[in-house]
């Protein structure tokens, strides 16, 4: 019997508004949850990749990018303290003409709006396949979570009794019943919660301090069109152009071992933020100095995904920080939920005779290992950032005499999606 392509999206971020334009490019009628009362997205800027921007321009959505992006030339690794040049990975033409595919760097909040324009104008022109449609409904936070009239039970793996054909969401205001759901509701995800029972994600003990300044308002001396990443004990700073290299992006990320908040944009004290940085060099700490306005963001995360129940289970699908969240030392958050979202598009396809659970499994199959070894390389790399001496010296000095084979990473950039 052919089960309806009907989905429910839990969350409308960068995640769930990609796995909502990857399904409507098969013909899925999707309604997507979002528990914020109005739609945006909050944060600075990203980095892309090829294996990311790869995805986005099968989607269609070259142009756009181009109008908001950035296409850096280099990524130059910096010494926090000492100010000198440590090694350089080219970008750019470099880039595409290996990997077929640029390296952007973007403000998240445009990203955003890429993909929400995308669907809005596949719905209103006729452009998705045929049978398409999409609702998107705010303020909706996702309570609880049922099989039609079993509960799924964690530890068993499924539902007693018999084979259930609809998951049943519960909101705040409503009730909600589709054969599949897809969790892409972030770090605190209420759908995991539900099902997994798993725990709460883990303070990491470092914090993240976030700034954004047009171009036009720095000296020219700290203009750059470049991704420059400065390394220094217990520290790293992050800085590169967005918004079309028209404002700079800049991020300081730093141990922090005091008790702080959950969620996201936090006004940073000057104080806190002066004490991580106090011993940088002249020029980052004019950088920092030229910041208007700080926020702050406690950085929590998981163990590296173990297995492919975590995944997807039955009729209910994970992607993106919901399933795998990642510290930022490898800028590969948003481009591993862009994956799943393609991967889990391709493996549910345009047939209406899909067998939802199966076509779970082979994507958790085929995205559980990846996305495990993104996480455990980017907790890697944040060590590696964060080096003191003297097991810094040993990092400097493998930098500057092999920097571009250290940086350049083919099995991350040259990963190509099913259907790209």
């Amino acid at each position: 019997m052919s089960e309806p392509r009907q989905a429910l999206i839990a969350g409308a971020g960068i995640g769930g508004l990609s796995a909502a334009l990857a399904l409507q490019r098969q013909g899925w009628q999707l309604q997507i949850l979002e528990q914020s009362a109005q739609l945006s997205e909050v944060g600075a800027g990203i980095q892309i990749g090829p294996n990311v921007t790869r995805i986005l321009h099968s989607w269609g959505l070259q142009e756009a990018l181009k109008a908001c992006a950035a296409e850096p030339e280099r990524l130059v690794a910096r010494h926090a303290l000492q100010g000198q040049e440590l090694g350089v990975l080219p970008l750019g033409k470099h880039i595409r003409e290996r990997f077929g595919a640029p390296y952007l760097t973007i403000h998240r909040a445009d990203l955003h709006g890429v993909l929400l324009q995308a669907l809005n104008t596949a719905q209103t022109m006729g452009s998705a396949q045929a049978g398409s449609q999409l609702r998107l409904d705010l303020g909706q936070t996702v309570q609880s979570l049922t099989m039609n009239d079993g509960v799924y039970d964690s530890e068993y793996g499924g539902v007693h009794g018999s084979v259930q054909s609809n998951v049943n969401v519960q909101t705040n205001t409503q009730t909600l019943q589709a054969p599949l759901l897809i969790g892409a509701d972030g770090l605190w995800s209420r759908v995991r919660a539900s099902l997994w029972q798993d725990g709460p994600p883990q303070a990491t003990g470092h914090v993240a301090y976030r700034a954004l300044i047009s171009m036009a308002d720095l000296p020219v001396a700290l203009r750059n069109p470049h991704v420059t990443v400065w390394l220094g004990p217990a520290l790293h700073v992050v800085q590169y152009p967005v918004r079309a290299g028209q404002a700079m992006n800049v991020v300081v990320i730093a141990h922090n071992s005091a008790d702080a908040p959950q969620g996201w944009d936090h006004l940073a004290t000057t104080q806190e933020l002066l004490a991580a940085t106090a011993q940088v060099c002249t020029p980052l700490r004019a950088l920092l100095d030229a910041m208007p306005v700080w926020r702050r963001w406690v950085l929590f995360d998981r163990a590296p995904v173990s297995d492919a129940q975590t995944m997807a289970r039955g009729r209910v699908a994970l992607l993106g920080d919901a399933a795998h969240p990642m510290r930022p030392y490898l800028a590969q958050g948003a481009g591993m939920a862009i994956e799943d979202a393609q991967t889990l598009a391709q493996c549910l396809g345009s047939a209406s005779n899909v067998n939802i659970p199966d076509a779970l499994q082979r994507y958790a199959d085929l995205r559980w290992q990846r996305n495990a070894r993104v996480q455990a390389r980017a907790r890697r790399n944040g060590r590696i950032f964060h080096m003191s001496p003297p097991a810094s010296w040993a990092r400097d000095l493998a930098l500057r005499l092999a920097g571009p084979k250290l940086m350049n990473l083919p099995w991350l950039y040259g990963n190509k999606a099913p259907g790209t």
